[in-house]
């Protein structure tokens, strides 16, 4: 175990002179000690064991089988309760993403319920939007003073917005497939109406917002047709895939060289992370299952694409309607 754990931490080692030495600072020991140690002649203490795994990230699953084999140990994202908490969750997720884009085999799969958070994260009324309706489902004091979503976008830190933009960006160095299917659209679009209809988002903001979401959908297209994200500094690949027959989840997979972690909501924005290997691997195979059976769309034709791109803006153009009258019934089908 200890060998596997040794190795382990070398491959996540940023050390490019003496892994000796670097172990050797993080436990405070002497450097012969530290050598003793990684070439397996003295055991890690569960202290020290510990200390290291804090230090370079390491789930408890690295270190440990943990009751039966269908018992995993689990990661949960910070709590978000406030602006303040959404900001740290926003620098802690940029904190997390940002090596990937030093490895160039690293990859994610998002299984997109609901359009992807990277594409809204911009300078947008969207982005903007979408953090107000993230913290009016989880800041009481939101609720309780009934703060308006145009009353909201003229008091965000400008901190606030720059942390979202910054994590925003750094995912067009990565590579990225994404699932989606018809109904993908559609929770952004109700979050539209419901807040219209309640009067906490005014006509104008509204008809805006619907904009930057087919802004979004244009997006998404060109890069779907380019196999590539726009701005890219590394030119990373991005594949779109439809699927009309299993709902999505808003799982994320992220695999590297060296491991595979998948995120899964937990609530709103929160998420859960698991780094069991096993686990991982039966994620991945479900995913590449659903692949399987979707369509590449840029293997698509010409007229399957535009149907299923259609239907999407047809489905804002229909909500703009909506905006615009005070009555009647409504959905996005």
């Amino acid at each position: 175990m200890q060998d596997h754990f040794i190795k382990y931490l070398k491959e996540k080692s940023s050390n490019n002179t003496s892994f000796v030495d670097e172990i050797a600072d993080i436990l405070d020991i002497g450097y012969d000690a530290a050598y003793r140690r990684i070439n397996l002649k003295t055991s890690l203490s569960l202290e020290e064991a510990v200390t290291l795994a804090k230090h370079y990230k390491v789930s408890l699953n690295k270190l440990y089988e943990v009751g039966s084999e269908n018992t995993i140990i689990t990661d949960l994202s910070p709590p978000i309760h406030n602006k303040e908490d959404l900001e740290i969750w926003l620098k802690q997720s940029y904190e997390s993403v940002f090596p990937l884009t030093k490895l160039k085999s690293a990859s994610i799969i998002y299984s997109a319920k609901d359009i992807p958070l990277f594409h809204t994260l911009k300078d947008s009324f969207l982005s903007r939007y979408k953090m107000y309706v993230w913290l009016k489902d989880v800041d009481p004091e939101m609720t309780r003073n009934k703060i308006a979503f145009d009353d909201f976008i003229n008091n965000m830190p400008d901190t606030l917005l720059e942390k979202a933009f910054k994590l925003g960006e750094v995912y067009k160095d990565i590579n990225i497939t994404e699932i989606w299917n018809n109904t993908t659209i559609n929770g952004t679009l109700q979050q539209v109406l419901y807040y219209f209809e309640s009067g906490a988002l005014s006509r104008e903001l509204a008809l805006l917002i619907c904009t930057d979401i087919e802004d979004v959908i244009r997006h998404v297209e060109k890069q779907a047709i380019q196999q590539c994200l726009t701005g890219s500094k590394n030119k990373a690949i991005y594949n779109l895939y439809i699927n009309n027959i299993h709902t999505m989840s808003n799982t994320i997979m992220v695999k590297t060289p060296y491991q595979k972690v998948f995120f899964t909501p937990f609530t709103v924005i929160s998420y859960f992370k698991i780094e069991h290997q096993p686990t991982c691997e039966l994620m991945y195979e479900f995913f590449e299952k659903q692949m399987s059976i979707s369509k590449l769309l840029v293997n698509a034709g010409e007229k399957d694409r535009s149907l299923f791109f259609n239907r999407m803006h047809q489905k804002i153009n229909r909500l703009r309607e909506r905006i615009g009258i005070d009555n009647g019934p409504f959905d996005f089908e």
